[in-house]
């Protein structure tokens, strides 16, 4: 897979997942109020949820869109993209 320019942008994203994760289980740890839990574990799935719907607009704008007319293939590829959204 070759590198895109909003890749670095992604793994940022999912770097301050790590850390957002991280902590949720030193909070457990912590014995942490569970509304102090539910956030954190919010800030993670938001994190993860945007890196994952950067990456799958990048793939469609520069592998999909810029290979020119579409082939069956590349409806296909789209086709499956979808479920991730």
């Amino acid at each position: 897979m070759t590198m895109h320019s909003s890749h670095p942008d992604i793994i940022a994203r999912l770097k301050r997942a790590h850390g957002h994760l991280a902590a949720v289980l030193t909070m457990f740890e912590q014995g942490r109020s569970c509304l102090d839990l539910a956030q954190q574990l919010h800030a993670v799935e938001s994190a993860v949820g945007n890196a994952k719907r950067e990456l799958i607009h990048d793939h469609m704008e520069h592998c999909l869109v810029e290979g020119g007319e579409p082939t069956r293939d590349t409806l296909k590829e789209l086709k499956q993209l979808t479920k991730y959204l």
